[in-house]
């Protein structure tokens, strides 16, 4: 039985036969409000997986590096091996959730331009938010590396709101992880990009078509994810 590396909330990671690939299972699992909410959803991890897989696949074609190498079951993924750098990287298109109770701004006003947020990966002290000064005083990443990470993050963030956008989807924020290849150092998009860690609306309707349906009480969440993952399928 493969060695489990890793386990998180919504994913298992385990070794593979070659050091610089990983396995990653996909949990059933589901959390809010860092882990005070959990529930378990059949076929969520099968959900995830297939749009986590998609939404790799188009960044691959813009040539937007990331630790994915391929899908190998419903559930499950090989990755490249990373070192994560410990910096949750937040990009936001418009107001939602935390941004509106700290700055008291309404949900769903436009931000007239892309904002892009550090916080430091850290349950225990709930994740801060950070700046680059305190990322290099805390020698997290290099300024170099600070730089990547947003030229990246913002690239990124082009490709899926186009993505979505042919869906007639909204890409309110989404939550990016980073991580340094181990066989080459190389900074590449990492952990993954799913509807648990976006927030999507639909451009009519601002129905919600992501976790918030779960930590709102708002609608079923696999029916949601189903509904998601068919209208990118419709576009692909």
């Amino acid at each position: 039985m493969s060695q489990l590396l890793y386990e998180g909330k919504a994913k298992k990671m385990f070794a593979t036969d070659d050091p610089n690939v990983i396995r990653v299972a996909y949990k059933n699992d589901a959390t809010a409000f860092n882990g005070k909410k959990k529930a378990r959803f059949d076929g969520k991890g099968k959900l995830n997986n297939a749009i986590c897989t998609m939404i790799f696949q188009v960044l691959k074609g813009k040539n937007l590096p990331t630790h994915f190498i391929e899908k190998i079951s419903e559930t499950e993924q090989l990755v490249k091996a990373v070192d994560i750098v410990p910096i949750e990287v937040v990009v936001r298109n418009i107001v939602a959730g935390s941004l509106a109770k700290r700055l008291g701004l309404d949900e769903g006003s436009s931000l007239g331009r892309t904002i892009i947020e550090f916080y430091y990966k850290s349950d225990a002290l709930g994740d801060p938010m950070i700046n680059d000064d305190h990322a290099l005083a805390m020698q997290l990443a290099t300024k170099e590396e600070l730089a990547e990470i947003r030229r990246q993050a913002a690239s990124v963030n082009e490709v899926l709101k186009d993505l979505f956008d042919e869906a007639g989807i909204l890409l309110v924020d989404f939550k990016l992880e980073f991580g340094k290849l181990k066989s080459t150092g190389e900074i590449v998009l990492a952990d993954e990009i799913s509807p648990d860690t976006c927030r999507l609306w639909d451009k009519k309707t601002h129905e919600k078509l992501d976790k918030d349906v779960f930590r709102r009480d708002i609608a079923d969440l696999p029916e949601t994810y189903e509904k998601l993952l068919s209208r990118l399928e419709a576009v692909k």
